[in-house]
This record gives C-alpha cells, structure tokens and sequence, in this order.
C-alpha cells in the first residue's frame, strides 16, 4: 500500500469523523435533566401560584416571606408576562424540553452539529431573558422570588455547560486555548456567573439583609 493512498485514507477518516455526530458526556447528560428538572419545578410552583393569585387578589404565595423575598410581587408586575402570557408557561415548556433532551442523551442519541447549535441558541435566549428578568427583579420590581432564582441558576448551568461541550468538540470553532479551557476549566465561568448575581442580589439589599 502507497504511502500517498494512506495519507488519503486517513486524511478522509479524519474529515468523516468531524462531520459525524458526537455524543456527549454522562455528566453533561446528566446536567441537563437536572437542571431541566429544577427549572420546572419552579415554573409549575409558579404557574399554580399565579392561577391561585389570578383567583383570589388577596393570596399570599408561600414564598412570600418578607418586604424583598416576595414572590407576590413579582406575580402581580407587568415583566411576570413579557410575552402576553405567565412566564413560567414558557418555562413549562422550555425546562420541559431540556429534560427530554438530557433523557435523550444518556439513551446514547448522537445528535449533529445543527442539534447543538441550536440547543446553544436556545439556551442562550434563556439566559438573556434571565438576565433581563434579574435586572427588573432587583432594581425595577424590588423584589425577590426564590423559586425564580431557582430558574435562573438552572438557565445558567445548562447555558454554560452546553457552551462549554460545544466549543470543546468543535461545535462552536474557537482557538486551541479556548477548546482546552472549555475541556479543563468549563465550571469556571458557570460559577463566576452565578457567583456575579449573587453579589448584586446581597450588595442590592444589604441593609436588610444585616438589619
């Protein structure tokens, strides 16, 4: 066998490999139905508040606890329904497909890049519309709602996990430092991201908090 005929065998072995679909960790499978799970948990303790709130104006939501946690003032505000309906309707469905997509992983389902891609984009929608839904919380609202935070820590996992598989694998193309960073370092920035809101939300009330 030619050396020329094996440089174009591996070199076509190696373009068939890259265009294939690649499957990904347990742990990232794992993450997914996790966080997924949380995310709705939250949404459907929300859901049934709001409906319960809906009915009756004077309901007191049970995590309502004090002037800043108060999840019913965050029901009552006009960013509880930035697309015309409840927000957490959206997370019924959006967590919902996380979890049948964490499911689908660990049955060993090998989805293509434009599965990725699109699962990234997706996830990230859901952490800007977190971002923005912290920002009136804290400073529009004035008001905290456990159960959303709940919501927000599990849109920014799966954000950043699924960010992080993708530019290791080539997915996403980066820079070799970027793919060896995302491979050795990806919790880094998940947790300097939740990290971050959690300063703002104990620098926003810290009068009340060391009251």
């Amino acid at each position: 066998m030619s050396t020329d005929y094996r440089h174009r065998t591996a070199v076509r072995v190696e373009a068939e490999d890259a265009a294939s679909p690649v499957g990904p960790s347990t742990g990232l499978a794992i993450l997914l139905v996790l966080t997924g799970a949380a995310g709705l948990l939250a949404s459907w303790v929300i859901t049934l508040d709001k409906f319960k709130l809906l009915e009756d104006p004077g309901f007191t939501p049970g995590c309502s606890l004090n002037p800043v946690v108060s999840c019913g003032n965050i029901m009552k505000s006009e960013q509880a329904a930035a697309f015309g309906f409840p927000n957490p309707m959206l997370g019924l469905v959006a967590y919902g497909v996380l979890v049948c997509v964490g499911a689908s992983l660990l049955a060993h389902l090998r989805p293509p890049r434009w599965y990725w891609l699109g699962l990234n984009a997706g996830c990230l929608f859901g952490v800007g519309f977190v971002t923005w839904l912290q920002f009136q919380s804290l400073y529009r609202i004035n008001s905290l709602c456990l159960w959303c935070c709940l919501a927000w820590v599990a849109t920014i996992a799966a954000f950043w996990a699924v960010t992080a598989f993708n530019v290791r694998t080539g997915m996403i193309p980066a820079a070799p430092a970027a793919r060896t960073f995302s491979a050795e370092f990806g919790w880094v920035l998940p947790v300097l991201h939740i990290g971050a809101v959690g300063m703002l939300i104990l620098t926003r009330w810290w009068e009340f908090w060391t009251s």
